[in-house]
């Protein structure tokens, strides 16, 4: 037996890893029923468009009103909102969609600190997920487009993931669009200047896989002009 497995009997006895082990098992069931149950609700509600951002943003910043405006301007245009259905821009953006009267989603995920639901989200389309990647599953699949307006790192998370699916075939293209030129510009300027000139670890068409815009009205355009050309269908 090599060190390391004497240190990590140590740590773990016997009875204690197949416990573990046992408990990973049966975690499948918990995170089938999520999927099942993401899966079940999603597929009813139609074309959406999943907008991102900070939950730490208050009523009375830009950020706010802009994703007030933009849940508002895809209810006109015939989509549903889906947000991760904390308070924020999410809240914003659900209260929108609601104002608008179209489909409001939340897709909210229990945290120890963080995050209940807002006040927004129709009664019968609030989904409640333990697993984050389950979770960014429904955001993908069931959105003909992500927009995203200022936030922290689960915002970027969400962000970058679209991106990586896209880049790499996984997904079909869809349209991406951050707003808020001001917020965006130091890290597009690190990834046209580092990540692709410097390192050459991205490839110049990659840049065409997102938009940057200021307004809600311009976001909703992009979106607007690519299912002009293209159908409405999920994503996989």
């Amino acid at each position: 037996m090599s060190v390391e497995n004497e240190r990590i009997r140590t740590v773990f006895n016997e009875k204690n890893w197949n416990a573990i082990r046992t408990s990973d098992s049966w975690q499948i069931f918990k995170i089938m029923s999520e999927f099942v149950e993401g899966f079940e609700t999603m597929s009813k509600i139609g074309p959406c468009v999943s907008v991102f951002g900070s939950a730490r943003t208050k009523p009375n910043n830009k950020y706010y009103k802009q994703a007030e405006e933009l849940g508002f301007l895809l209810t006109q245009k015939g989509y549903g909102v889906i947000t991760g259905g904390g308070p924020g821009i999410m809240e914003a953006a659900n209260k929108g969609a609601q104002k608008g009267g179209g489909k409001s989603v939340g897709l909210n995920i229990e945290l120890p600190f963080e995050q209940s639901h807002n006040d927004y989200i129709d009664n019968d389309k609030l989904l409640n997920f333990d697993y984050f990647f389950v979770r960014k599953v429904m955001f993908v699949k069931y959105a003909q487009g992500f927009i995203v307006l200022p936030g922290g790192v689960g915002t970027l998370d969400e962000l970058f993931e679209a991106i990586t699916l896209i880049q790499t075939g996984k997904i079909g293209k869809f349209p991406i669009v951050l707003v808020g030129k001001k917020y965006w510009q130091g890290m597009i300027v690190w990834i046209k200047e580092i990540m692709l000139t410097t390192e050459e670890n991205i490839s110049p068409e990659d840049l065409d896989l997102f938009h940057i815009v200021n307004r809600p009205d311009e976001a909703v355009e992009i979106i607007e002009d690519f299912y002009n050309k293209f159908m409405l269908k999920p994503n996989f």
